[in-house]
């Protein structure tokens, strides 16, 4: 793939290069915790202060620090970049809490870490004094946000899956999972591969299991992180994925398939259908060697009887309690995700607002017209497990789920291997 200058969004970041080391216990949401910091020192902190963030390849962090810096000259953020990967993103942040570093103030979390920090007392509680109104922001941002019933971070970017299709062959896209697998009959007639997600054993296979079993009613862990997952609703959603691999409406090379080999078998005119995010859309359409750019078209993800259950991306900005400079930190986080700087972070960057208004903007829609489809697939999205042992449960779903749709387990043993490594995973 070559180098772009805009940035894939947030969750193509986490569910392309995820892989989280392991994660202890840890206290709650308030006070001196054990392994965190002081949660009730330096809240009225104010001063210069480093925000922490994923390598800027689309060129949107420096402009909106130097913006606040304009504004703020006696309390200027510096921007500290780290690498593209998600896994060594995670990593650095871990060394630099673990090492109680008061110069990583205000830090970039992906969704599925929040809970994982959160418990080991490095994020500080949004709670109080710290407090956020979040009534403008898109609820499951918020959710992903919070853990323990407590916000620990600030919504800045989200993210949702996506249908695209060929509106050649389907002027109509289904609104069903059933209603899909129905048209699979077009792709058959066209010699071309019916539907394709990520199904690969890697963090993208979570992220598409967790939206086939959510989408059919079932829950993978319930608020307080217990595995809830060995349920008929659950084994309903696994299934449609195992049914429609085994009678190759998911093609034999779709179990090989991340985000972009989906993206390219699209683009190549070779899938009627692809479950993918956003950042697929800009490049079907402009890429020199896309066969679809007039023939396709993008519709909410197809659930059981309506919109299917996204799995939610995205990033928030946290606190660290290690900061002296909580309330700058604090200003800093609220500032991105200002209308201004929402609206600059979508269309400069394609990242995905967290705030409902700016998806029916008439300019974000006139140069992002998939943007009502993405609102859709956001309000209708659910967060992957919250939970702070998160890399032992995404195993426990990515190993399950894989051997369920290759064959080697019934979909009621996939589920109650499921159950019981989350029950494990530590």
């Amino acid at each position: 793939m070559k180098t772009r200058k805009y940035l894939l969004p947030a969750a193509v970041a986490g569910v392309l290069a995820i892989s989280l080391s392991a994660c202890g216990g840890g206290g709650g949401g308030g006070g001196t915790q054990s392994g965190g910091g002081d949660a009730g020192a330096n809240l009225e902190g104010r001063g210069p202060i480093t925000y922490v963030t994923g390598k800027d390849n689309a060129a949107v962090q420096q402009p909106t620090v130097d913006r606040w810096n304009a504004a703020h000259p006696d309390q200027k953020v510096t921007l500290k970049e780290q690498t593209d990967k998600a896994d060594q993103q995670h990593d650095d942040l871990v060394q630099h809490f673990q090492s109680k570093d008061p110069g990583y103030d205000l830090v970039t979390v992906d969704v599925v870490w929040t809970a994982e920090f959160a418990a080991k007392g490095w994020l500080q509680p949004l709670k109080d004094k710290m407090a956020v109104d979040t009534s403008a922001l898109l609820p499951a941002t918020v959710k992903a946000a919070t853990y323990n019933n407590t916000l620990f971070a600030v919504p800045v970017h989200s993210d949702g899956g996506m249908l695209y299709y060929r509106k050649d062959l389907v002027p109509t896209p289904p609104k069903t999972w059933d209603e899909m697998m129905s048209m699979c009959s077009i792709a058959k007639t066209n010699k071309i591969g019916c539907y394709a997600g990520q199904f690969q054993k890697y963090e993208g296979l979570t992220v598409n299991a967790a939206e086939a079993i959510n989408t059919f009613g079932g829950k993978i862990v319930d608020d307080a992180g217990k595995a809830t997952v060995n349920s008929a609703e659950a084994k309903d959603g696994l299934g449609k994925l195992v049914e429609a691999y085994k009678a190759g409406n998911i093609p034999t090379e779709g179990i090989t398939f991340q985000e972009e080999q989906g993206r390219q078998a699209f683009e190549d005119g070779k899938l009627l259908f692809l479950r993918n995010w956003p950042y697929v859309y800009n490049l079907a359409k402009t890429d020199g060697s896309s066969k679809v750019k007039d023939t396709f078209a993008v519709a909410p993800l197809p659930g059981k009887d309506g919109p299917g259950a996204s799995s939610l991306g995205g990033h928030s900005a946290a606190v660290s309690v290690y900061s002296k400079y909580k309330a700058t930190a604090l200003d800093f986080a609220k500032f991105l995700t200002e209308d201004e700087q929402q609206k600059f972070f979508a269309l400069k960057g394609s990242l995905a607002p967290v705030k409902a208004n700016i998806y029916t903007d008439a300019e974000i829609v006139a140069k992002a017209p998939y943007m009502p489809t993405l609102l859709t697939s956001i309000q209708n999205a659910v967060p992957r497990p919250v939970t702070p042992f998160y890399p032992g449960v995404t195993k426990a779903i990515q190993d399950n789920a894989y051997s369920a749709m290759k064959g080697e387990k019934s979909v009621d043993q996939a589920i109650a291997d499921m159950q019981a490594a989350i029950d494990a995973a530590k």
